[in-house]
């Protein structure tokens, strides 16, 4: 009997003495976007892209994120430039403070940068009468906002810079601010799931 209590007693203090179980905050956010100011001097502002972001936050502060991008006509219309899109599909690390806790109905501003592939298409047009295809890799930054209305449904709005590190006229991959390279600015919303 003495055994059995020793055995139940260890137990019961393992249990109360062990690390509570983490929680990640998950969350999936389809998103619609507008782009402005492409590096390539094409005039492609307001031009649209959506998307879909899926990431967590451990303890509702820091976390990861992967982002998938696509924006179609993005270098002008399709008669100057045949079918264009750019692709870009980032890993991103995430830092927001939840005020309002991380359940229920809540605000969360955050920032937000990360690594990844940025891919062009041109397939013929007027002014392209060449197909081509790059892919280069890439980097971008930003911040926003995410409000929830309640534990699973919120709102998420943001703003970030995409550049990727290849020259478009030389090919060359740098780390600068040259005006060749791809870049540009998206302002995003989205429908937050958790």
């Amino acid at each position: 009997m003495r055994g059995a209590f020793k055995v139940l007693l260890i137990t019961a203090a393992v249990i109360a003495l062990a690390p509570g179980v983490a929680r990640a905050d998950g969350y999936f956010v389809p998103w619609a976007a507008a782009n402005a100011g492409n590096g390539l001097n094409f005039n492609d502002n307001g031009r649209a892209s959506v998307g879909v972001i899926a990431g967590g936050m451990g303890a509702g502060i820091v976390g990861g994120e992967v982002g998938f991008g696509y924006s179609p006509s993005f270098f002008g219309t399709e008669g100057d430039f045949g079918r264009n899109t750019v692709v870009d599909l980032m890993g991103n690390v995430i830092v927001g403070i939840p005020v309002g806790g991380t359940h229920d109905a809540g605000v969360r501003p955050f920032a937000t940068a990360g690594l990844g592939l940025l891919r062009t298409q041109i397939d013929g047009g007027t002014l392209a009468t060449v197909s081509s295809s790059n892919n280069m890799w890439g980097w971008n930054a930003g911040a926003g906002v995410m409000g929830f209305f309640n534990d699973h449904v919120g709102l998420r709005g943001d703003v970030r810079y995409l550049r990727g590190f290849e020259n478009q006229v030389t090919g060359v991959s740098t780390i600068d601010a040259n005006p060749n390279q791809l870049h540009f600015w998206r302002a995003s919303i989205g429908l937050v799931l958790r």
